[in-house]
């Protein structure tokens, strides 16, 4: 795993060859690591590829959008909402270097908005993001059409409310989705519960037809997908991304956790990887969250023949 305080809120890529890696950072600086190997991302060097003059850096998503990449993340300046910023690549390295598109209107009145990450669905291009909704400041899941990848054509409309008990564990919260598609069907995984406490947690969304922008349109499934295994000792296994393997055979999820009931929501959180798979009625897999000695197979089944199966391969806590 890769070590805090750079390790919450984790995206992770593969391109070309080479894995990339972003997280929260606590700071001003957005940094990327890079390795031919998910183990090698342990102790890559980080590298800054932007300084946002902000003052906590969070929630960073590295997405390509074309032939270029983008780079959402949420920053705090000068003691105001926290929202969603965005950095264009200048060609197809992740490392940039990146243009600032600025701040991406997804609320009224310049609200907070965090989390960002981008849906393409019907031939359209969406953001999802978490924002504090006008009718009852509750902590949700919202959706917003995109104009271009730095410009929202309208602020966002809420699609989950953290309604559910499971939802509500130390807080009502619904943050950080992230879309995962296969067959034709569209699935929308977020966080949900406080991060203060163990509970925090992955609930799962369905796009079910019709206007992607309407909460209508979207069916929440009953209970989490993803949660604690006190017995494994992980402990708010959440805000997450999913990747595919080098041969792109498999799907694989990278999220943050906590080695304790009581770390809460600090530096504590290290990332850690581990592939999913698929129910025989079509929805995701996410399975437990493995413990960090658990030996977990590199992907595709050993592909990268320089990347032993063993310690190295555990828990890509980055």
């Amino acid at each position: 795993m890769v070590g805090a305080p750079n390790s919450a809120d984790p995206t992770l890529v593969h391109h070309e060859g080479f894995y990339y890696y972003v997280a929260t950072t606590w700071s001003s600086d957005v940094v990327l690591r890079r390795s031919p190997t998910l183990a090698g991302l342990r102790d890559a060097p980080e590298r800054p590829v932007f300084r946002t003059g902000g003052t906590a850096m969070w929630a960073p998503h590295l997405e390509m959008v074309g032939d270029r990449w983008c780079l959402y993340y949420s920053i705090e300046q000068s003691g105001g909402p926290r929202r969603t910023h965005v950095l264009e690549s200048s060609g197809r390295d992740p490392l940039g270097p990146y243009t600032c598109r600025g701040i991406i209107d997804l609320m009224p009145d310049n609200g907070w908005a965090t989390d960002a990450s981008l849906l393409k669905l019907n031939g359209g291009l969406y953001m999802t993001f978490s924002a504090f909704s006008p009718q009852d400041n509750l902590r949700s899941i919202h959706i917003a059409p995109m104009a271009n990848p730095w410009t929202a054509a309208a602020t966002g409309t809420r699609i989950s409310a953290p309604t559910l008990a499971w939802e509500r564990q130390d807080g009502a919260v619904n943050e950080g989705a992230f879309a995962l598609q296969r067959g034709g069907r569209t699935f929308l995984t977020y966080s949900a519960s406080h991060c203060n406490g163990p509970n925090y947690k992955l609930g799962m969304l369905e796009y079910r037809g019709g206007s992607p922008l309407a909460a209508a349109s979207w069916t929440k499934h009953a209970a989490p997908i993803f949660q604690r295994d006190a017995a494994a000792g992980v402990f708010g296994p959440r805000h997450h991304s999913f990747f595919s393997s080098p041969e792109g055979s498999e799907t694989w999820i990278a999220y943050h956790a906590n080695s304790s009931a009581g770390q809460g929501c600090g530096t504590s959180r290290t990332t850690r990887v581990q592939k999913i798979s698929w129910k025989a009625d079509g929805t995701p897999d996410l399975g437990t969250p493995v413990s960090t000695s658990t030996v977990v197979q590199v992907p595709d089944r050993g592909v990268h023949r320089d990347e032993a199966v063993g310690d190295a391969d555990r828990d890509v806590g980055m």
